[in-house]
């Protein structure tokens, strides 16, 4: 649970070494970058060195370049001093002019293209139209809409064509649905008949004015297409033959403007006077050697560092440090949930094994069944593998746990006896624990499970003051040695009453309670006086001891919620008993398979869900808030890969 030593580091030269020594940092990416304002002020002779950033918006153009003709750009080393010379703003410019009069081009004869394609979709329905289009475009006494109806309207056509000769629907060709063709109206009678297609379901369609039979039409679209397809080709070779003449050259600007870019963000963290710039940040303390060697051969620099002075300085970056790789695979996938709740301060613990461990078996208590924890194990498995989840590879372990108690329990995909053959095997007289059977033991488990993890998550806490040096909180807090104390007498206490194990006698769990809800009642004072608090002194007793009375009534209710909220530990374990005997209710005598299945599949979706969800519950209310405060900040080194993702 160790979170790596920093080191405060002072890197100072001359002003004409700045970019040299950024590289050499950003090649390093091991220095985490802090304000230098902060430190040295202008009543020092310091002034910020940073300036306005003129290349992230040309960075951007080029990068906006790049995407839309779908050229990846490359990111070139650049060691020389002098490649990082100004850019050359006017060849960007004329790479973006001749790429968007290439784009132009191809837009143009793209929008050509779908003309087409969209007038051979409209007049296709029309082949049997054997008659010149424009000859219909130009009937002065009639008109002509094309277009297409149901075959139902088109059978109530010869109805009400009866009453009106003029109704006269020409069919080209069909469908499944509709027919396609013309109808023809005598001009002043054309409002009056377009009514009645429309009654009859008719929907005209556009289509576009030509010269010629519809066949003829069709094949004069398609000569012009392979046309323009053609031409689509040509603009696009020349397109490409372009981009890889300039492929080079491209990757360089880019890769200047991120060194510079980078370079000038780099700036901001740093202040200069008559003699130099200085900058500040922090380095892991396993990486301070090489580091400063890698610095030095930048030139005429000076390198020094120190260790960190207030470890609860919250700018202090936080790094983990690294575990062997079986390890890693068990633990790492936790630091999702972790990071979730807020990163560790400098001065906290890296409680990611903690919480791998304990959601673990949470999650595998809840959701005990052998046959539903291979299946949740797999799923997770195909997320990590196929979607790169980091969920997946928290619900692999979540599901091996699953299994586990599962075969505690007896129960594979709701089968409550398909494993009494192995416990004969092993020589037990069954299941070591029927869970509908026992349902006071699930309980009281549950129960004993929190009162556990309560505990350990104080222990964590006086662990956590200690390291931090805050030794008053460790002894005194609600969460520190009195806390413990205080809750270990009444839980001894609760369970003697209700004729449950009681270790400690009574006598003396009285004297703890008491001495530790005392100490509990007025703690501010020796912790203010032990931690070198500066308003430890009450500014009026009466204020002091009312204030208290009502927070130490708040411990002991937090000390029974969170205690009573691990109840819902064993709860789902017997709601998961009986949701899989309704599902074998549902299943009938017959036991049918159909709904065995379906009711798994529900019951591995549903329950997983709420197990997941409940278990993290557990993890950040009853157990982070006693000794987690999650307000640090994540050690994030100065890289160029970074910076040009960040693009």
């Amino acid at each position: 649970m160790a979170i790596e030593k920093m080191k405060l580091v002072k890197i100072s030269g001359a002003i004409e070494n700045f970019n040299q020594v950024g590289y050499r940092l950003m090649e390093a990416e091991v220095f985490h970058p802090r304000s230098a304002s902060k430190l040295f002020s202008s009543d020092m002779g310091f002034v910020p060195l940073g300036e306005d950033n003129s290349y992230s918006k040309r960075l951007a153009d080029l990068n906006e370049v790049a995407e839309k003709n779908g050229i990846e750009l490359k990111l070139l080393n650049l060691e020389s001093q002098e490649e990082f010379g100004e850019v050359d703003t006017e060849y960007i410019a004329e790479i973006r002019e001749k790429l968007l009069k290439y784009d132009e081009q191809l837009s143009s004869l793209n929008e050509q293209q779908q003309v087409l394609k969209s007038g051979i979709g409209s007049f296709e329905h029309f082949r049997g139209l054997d008659v010149d289009l424009n000859d219909i475009a130009e009937c002065r006494f009639i008109k002509v809409r094309f277009g297409h109806m149901p075959k139902e309207s088109y059978k109530k056509l010869g109805t009400v064509s009866q009453d009106n000769p003029y109704l006269i629907f020409y069919p080209a060709s069909e469908d499944t649905k509709d027919y396609w063709g013309v109808y023809f109206a005598p001009v002043d009678m054309v409002d009056e008949i377009d009514e009645i297609f429309a009654f009859l379901y008719f929907e005209p369609v556009n289509v576009p004015g030509a010269s010629g039979t519809v066949d003829e039409v069709i094949r004069e679209c398609k000569n012009s297409l392979e046309i323009l397809e053609t031409q689509i080709r040509d603009i696009r070779s020349e397109m490409d033959a372009f981009i890889t003449s300039e492929k080079e050259h491209l990757d360089f600007i880019y890769s200047k403007l991120v060194y510079l870019d980078s370079l000038s963000s780099l700036r901001a963290y740093a202040v200069r006077n008559e003699t130099g710039f200085v900058l500040l940040g922090y380095v892991p303390a396993g990486s301070v050697r090489q580091f400063k060697s890698d610095i030095l051969s930048a030139g005429s620099v000076k390198v020094e560092y120190e260790n960190v002075q207030n470890p609860k300085d919250p700018t202090i970056p936080v790094k983990y440090k690294r575990r062997t790789k079986i390890l890693s695979a068990m633990v790492e996938p936790y630091k999702f949930y972790v990071d979730m709740y807020g990163t560790p301060s400098y001065s906290d613990l890296d409680i990611t094994a903690f919480v791998a461990v304990t959601y673990t078996i949470l999650f595998g208590i809840m959701f005990g069944d052998l046959g539903q924890g291979f299946c949740l194990a797999v799923i997770g498995f195909l997320m990590w593998k196929l979607k790169k989840m980091a969920l997946g590879k928290i619900l692999i372990p979540c599901g091996i746990s699953s299994m586990v108690f599962g075969f505690v329990f007896g129960s594979v995909f709701g089968f409550e006896e398909m494993l009494d053959p192995v416990y004969e095997k092993l020589g037990w007289a069954g299941k070591p624990l029927s869970v509908m059977d026992s349902i006071n033991t699930v309980l009281l488990i549950a129960i004993g499970i929190g009162v556990f993890l309560m505990i350990v998550a104080m222990l964590l806490n006086i662990y956590a003051c200690i390291k931090r040096r805050a030794f008053g909180e460790a002894l005194f807090s609600q969460n520190g040695l009195a806390g413990i104390i205080v809750y270990v007498a009444g839980v001894n206490l609760a369970s003697g009453f209700m004729n449950g194990p009681a270790p400690i006698p009574n006598a003396v769990c009285t004297a703890m309670l008491v001495g530790g809800l005392l100490i509990l009642l007025v703690k501010e004072i020796p912790i203010g006086i032990i931690d070198k608090h500066p308003d430890w002194k009450p500014e009026s007793i009466g204020d002091f001891i009312l204030q208290n009375v009502f927070e130490l009534l708040e411990y002991v209710l937090s000390y029974l919620s969170n205690t009573v909220s691990f109840l819902r530990v064993g709860a789902f374990v017997l709601v998961h008993a009986g949701m899989m005997m309704v599902v074998f209710s549902l299943a009938g005598e017959n036991e049918n398979i159909f709904v065995i299945i379906l009711g798994n599949v529900l019951v591995i979706a549903l329950e997983g869900l709420l197990t997941g969800i409940q278990a993290l519950r557990l993890e950040y209310y009853e157990m982070f808030s006693r000794f987690f405060e999650g307000s640090g900040t994540g050690f994030e080194p100065i890289t160029l890969k970074k910076q040009s993702n960040n693009i």
